[in-house]
């Protein structure tokens, strides 16, 4: 789940998202929210009838294989379209989308999550946020763009929500940056032109960091030869990382990031985010969520390793 915390902020004071959060327990891979965050706005008594049990599934969403996910999701994405329109819908539809990017649970089932929430946001229309597009609308395009689902809303917020993660790749494009890796070298990205270089942001508390890091390990030992340099950023204090990093058996290269100021570079608002760099430097491929080994694969392949 997506750059969608402070692009939250206009659903959020509503006490929407946050209730839902509250209701499922969602402490927020794709989100940088604390789990403490609550709202006694909309608990869950108040949720309808129809809607308690989608509440409840996505409850327990993350807990399902992967392939019980996958047509979870499909069916959730269909029993919050034939929802009435409203904020809960669109709240639904939303978190729905945030979840249903942590892996590969087939093209089908994502374009029916996109067409469930850009339904849901053109029955329900949300304001802009101090002139940003707000978050059902930046969500939409990232799943255009990064997903390669189709979804049409009609509205001048998704023109600036696309512009937006254009002018954000951009910027990643030219990003550089020196950080330090739990050994105390320092490691340069416009250093390491001549090798493929992943750089994956993440943290010890998110789920689907720690889900991906196994097959982020494997392909790194499989291609370091090929000049794969895996990267791997947290904001994390070491204390907290190393015997992390250690316990996992962890061995790419994981750098800290205190005060996030690589984070920022990269406008991370939610974790994992992966991107690739080929060998000249060029920016050629990026999630939004975790990856699957299979999908990690595609992405190293547009850099030129197979």
């Amino acid at each position: 789940m997506n750059q969608r915390t402070e692009r939250f902020s206009a659903i959020i004071r509503h006490g929407l998202i946050l209730s839902i959060f509250a209701a499922v327990g969602f402490t927020g891979a794709g989100l940088l929210l604390a789990p403490t965050f609550v709202s006694a706005q909309h608990p869950l008594t108040e949720w309808t009838e129809q809607e308690k049990p989608i509440v409840q599934a996505l409850h327990g969403l993350r807990s399902l294989p992967d392939d019980v996910r996958a047509k979870q999701t499909l069916q959730l994405a269909l029993d919050i379209r034939a929802l009435p329109p409203g904020e809960h819908k669109l709240s639904l539809a939303l978190h729905l989308a945030g979840l249903s990017t942590e892996g590969d649970f087939g093209h089908d089932a994502l374009q029916e999550v996109a067409t469930t929430l850009a339904s849901a946001v053109r029955e329900h229309p949300v304001p802009e946020e101090n002139g940003q597009p707000a978050e059902p609308y930046l969500e939409i395009a990232q799943l255009v763009r990064y997903e390669l689902v189709q979804a049409t809303v009609d509205s001048p917020q998704m023109g600036k929500a696309t512009a937006q993660l254009e002018a954000d790749d951009q910027k990643r494009q030219q990003a550089d940056f020196t950080l330090t890796d739990l050994n105390g070298k320092s490691w340069t990205l416009k250093s390491l032109q001549g090798k493929v270089v992943l750089v994956n942001f993440w943290a010890t508390w998110c789920p689907p960091c720690r889900k991906e890091m196994p097959d982020l390990d494997a392909l790194y030992k499989q291609f370091q030869s090929q000049g794969l340099v895996v990267l791997a950023i947290s904001d994390e204090d070491a204390a907290k990382v190393k015997p992390f990093i250690a316990e996992k058996g962890i061995t790419y290269t994981v750098l800290l990031d205190p005060g996030r100021k690589v984070n920022t570079l990269f406008n991370v608002m939610g974790i994992p985010k992966t991107f690739i760099y080929d060998r000249s430097g060029k920016l050629v491929a990026e999630s939004i969520d975790m990856r699957t080994r299979h999908q990690f694969l595609g992405m190293l392949a547009q850099a030129g390793i197979h």
